[in-house]
């Protein structure tokens, strides 16, 4: 093989690979979608604030508010020590109810509130946010045997 033939051959399988991660890096950026807590969430700033982002945490007790005749509700989201405002228009997961975990994604209006165009419920009973957990919150014990008995 002559020594033209041989650079031609590494070069188009360079230009090949090039390609080829360039189309791969492309669709992920556009794909990523980050998992932030309320306590981070409230520290972005105003400058973005139609990215589209993941907040998991402890739906509150006592904020969920559906509005009637239509499929809008509210509610907050918390990590143990920043709640945020939630507000949501569709069919909520079958597990999704007050003091469970979820996960909402969405984007973080320039007035403070999350909407969220998707929620995911917790699937297990022992589901609790790691920053929870690293601050010592514990889950009830009715919860815990709760568990047991399912």
């Amino acid at each position: 093989m002559s020594a033209g033939r041989k650079w031609g051959l590494i070069g188009s399988a360079a230009a090949v690979a090039a390609a080829l991660a360039y189309l791969v890096s492309g669709s992920f950026g556009d794909a990523l979608v980050y998992f932030y807590t309320p306590s981070e969430v409230v520290k972005l700033t105003d400058g973005n604030p139609d990215r589209k982002i993941r907040v998991g945490g402890m739906v509150e007790q006592g904020s969920l508010a559906v509005t009637p005749q239509s499929l809008k509700i509210g509610f907050r989201l918390t990590d143990g020590e920043t709640t945020i405002p939630v507000a949501y228009e569709g069919v909520p997961p079958d597990l999704f109810k007050e003091g469970q975990g979820a996960v909402v994604e969405g984007v973080w209006r320039a007035d403070r509130v999350f909407q969220a165009s998707f929620i995911m419920a917790k699937h297990a009973e022992d589901y609790m946010p790691v920053e929870m957990k690293r601050a010592g919150h514990e889950l009830p014990k009715e919860d815990w045997l709760k568990s047991l008995r399912d």
